[in-house]
């Protein structure tokens, strides 16, 4: 293998670290260079629509002040709001929540994943815009939880 194909390799595999993704292929002057990495939960789907996947865990941090509690995106993706762009939002600021219910989607390779809000209470704040990328741990929403 060539310096400049290993060179490559090590690139891209800092990207998919990077990212937090699990493949990625280049071509690049007639050479096609594919590196994977396996993911103990991902799910690779090749379909005409793309699947929805079982809710993902949420992360929640410490409260954030005196009572708020944050959900932090649990991967790298694209943050919706909706499940299609002429769906209402799952949740907007003032709703109520309950513990599983949805609160948005993070699309990461294609595939859709319910995030669910463990914690029951107030949707104080919307944190992310609508079709904006998240990355792992980024807050998402704050939570006013139920006294």
């Amino acid at each position: 293998m060539s310096t400049a194909i290993v060179g490559m390799v090590r690139d891209l595999g800092s990207v998919l670290a990077e990212l937090g993704l699990t493949e990625v292929e280049v071509t690049w002057s007639g050479t096609t260079v594919r590196v994977q990495r396996s993911a103990p939960t991902a799910v690779v789907a090749h379909a005409a629509a793309p699947p929805v996947a079982p809710a993902a865990t949420v992360s929640i941090a410490e409260p954030v002040g005196a009572s708020a509690v944050t959900i932090e995106a649990p991967m790298v993706g694209m943050f919706y709001r909706a499940s299609s762009p002429t769906a209402e939002p799952y949740v907007r600021e003032g709703d109520g929540v309950k513990p599983g219910q949805i609160v948005c989607i993070i699309e990461a390779m294609k595939l859709m994943n319910e995030i669910e809000s463990k914690v029951g209470g107030r949707i104080a704040t919307v944190l992310v815009e609508n079709g904006q990328p998240v990355e792992y741990g980024q807050p998402l929403f704050t939570v006013d939880p139920l006294a």
